[in-house]
């Protein structure tokens, strides 16, 4: 009612002045923005950061501070590269931090049901408490007889083919992770749910990748309608295919726990649920699938590097296996009967993970609203990146060794496990991720690591290869395969040797025990 009774003249003036001092405002503010290096008209820096990003983000780092921005084709792009700006945005904020970014595809594809790349929604939250309600701190312990299980063939068919280490890890990690989720482990080689989840995931992350679809970059075409949107239909046909799919391995849980012929598994807590407050079937069972996914190649890769690092560091695996010696003796393999008796090999666990983290980057965060952040200004949608690498090494934190593999950083004077850093959630590492975004399985994830690593120092010498002339072949710990989704090592060879002539017949003993019966 006030500007009614105004000139038209006047009216016209106080909406330029308006415009002029909102526009005036909005520049100051972006020209807050984090600092960062300059890129390529259109493009941006995307060209900048094609081969391992994390190694030079936090290079850059070095120059733009902990905090700085990238500009991906018109997208803004924080990184974070120390541990206070992660925890202080991430974890303290992270009501405003941990949404994903936006993929119209990918969301179509998997009905916004893979919660680990779904905005947060009501539909997330449920999945993220169902979720911590199978594999949370409190029930952890329940899937100990899987994980020894997996541990003792893995050391079966290492001293059956050791030269094929790496195959038994990707099985072990896969029937592992197989039997936590559904209840039963792979028998044979080629399970066809591995296959066919495996082809699931591929699907998934390349419909994430950038560039994949041109919807992504031209919003309009939501609105074409169907005929002429062929994205659409690729999305809906393979969310038809793979939502059928997952639910019969679902319910395959559900026809063996109705039998009787069932154990402790995701799938058969988010069936226990289901009279009250659970998921509806098909949620569940797009759950399940995730978490398998999240599992299987993350587990796998670390597993590598655990015996990268051995292999590496003959001191450290020495010493580890004179812990489990001492602990454990020679007449038996380990178990979690022996985990507080062993804290060198749960610091090996905890550098391993620190050391060579298999999601550098974590997965990227969005910003739901504008921030400001030590006087920098952090738009709206920004995507933000934690370093994960760059934390992980970062020498502020853990000392000028900060790139080098040291189990010790873990442990005080007296040989147990230290208090962990500050806003490393007791882990010692920021691998696990932040805030709300967390990997909610990471007491599983932390507890099989644990029971693979002591089997196999309990069991085996890991060693250099000889060359011709008898010398050592010792591998570069910087190469990194290009055909997987996680951080993983290049191939490499190594010795695997028994460490005793009555290793087999103990391994033959003990999966009679936990495997045969």
């Amino acid at each position: 009612m006030l500007f009614k009774s105004l000139p038209l003249s006047l009216e016209l003036g106080l909406g330029i002045v308006f415009v002029l001092v909102y526009r005036e405002l909005y520049n100051r503010a972006r020209d807050r923005r984090p600092p960062g290096p300059r890129g390529l008209p259109i493009l941006g820096n995307i060209l900048q950061i094609r081969k391992l990003p994390w190694v030079k983000f936090a290079n850059w780092a070095q120059t733009y501070g902990p905090v700085f921005r990238l500009n991906i084709a018109g997208q803004d792009m924080i990184i974070l590269n120390n541990n206070k700006t992660a925890a202080d945005l991430l974890d303290r904020r992270s009501v405003m931090y941990s949404d994903r970014p936006r993929n119209i595809v990918a969301r179509m594809l998997t009905g916004d049901m893979v919660f680990t790349f779904a905005q947060v929604g009501s539909q997330w939250r449920r999945m993220r408490r169902a979720a911590h309600d199978a594999l949370g701190p409190q029930v952890a312990k329940n899937y100990h007889p899987l994980q020894e299980r997996e541990a003792v063939v893995l050391v079966e068919q290492m001293l059956q083919a050791p030269e094929q280490f790496d195959d038994h890890i990707k099985r072990a990690s896969a029937s592992l992770v197989m039997a936590i989720i559904y209840g039963t482990p792979i028998m044979e080689s080629d399970d066809r749910r591995v296959d066919e989840i495996q082809k699931h995931v591929a699907r998934t992350l390349a419909s994430l990748a950038p560039g994949a679809f041109l919807v992504e970059y031209l919003p309009f075409m939501e609105k074409l309608p169907r005929w002429m949107s062929g994205w659409r239909r690729y999305a809906e046909h393979w969310y038809k295919v793979d939502s059928a799919m997952l639910t019969g391995f679902f319910y395959d849980t559900k026809t063996r726990k109705e039998s009787g012929d069932d154990g402790p598994s995701v799938a058969a807590t988010l069936l226990d649920a289901m009279g009250s407050d659970g998921l509806p079937m098909l949620d569940a069972a797009w759950l399940s699938a995730a978490l398998y996914a999240a599992g299987a190649e993350t587990s796998s890769g670390q597993m590598e590097w655990f015996m990268m690092a051995m292999l590496l560091h003959p001191e450290a695996q020495k010493i580890a296996q004179r812990q489990i010696d001492e602990v454990v003796g020679r007449g038996r393999m380990p178990t979690f009967a022996d985990y507080d008796q062993l804290p060198y090999v749960r610091a090996v666990v905890k550098e391993v993970l620190r050391w060579r983290p298999v999601l550098p980057l974590g997965i990227p965060h969005r910003l739901s609203q504008d921030d400001w952040y030590e006087g920098h200004y952090i738009p709206k949608d920004s995507v933000v990146i934690s370093n994960v690498w760059g934390l992980n090494h970062d020498p502020e934190v853990y000392g000028d060794d900060a790139d080098f593999f040291r189990p010790e950083r873990h442990l005080n004077d007296n040989g147990d496990l230290s208090v962990p850093l500050r806003d490393t959630k007791d882990e010692g590492h920021f691998a696990y991720g932040f805030g709300k975004r967390i990997c909610i399985g990471r007491h599983v994830a932390n507890r099989s690591l644990f029971i693979e690593a002591a089997a196999v120092l309990w069991s085996f010498n890991i060693e250099p290869v000889k060359d011709a002339d008898g010398s050592p072949v010792i591998p570069e710990p910087r190469p990194f395969r290009e055909d997987s989704l996680a951080l993983r090592p290049a191939p490499f060879p190594c010795n695997i040797t028994p460490r005793s002539n009555d290793v087999a017949a103990i391994v033959a003993h003990t999966k009679h025990i936990v495997v045969d019966n």
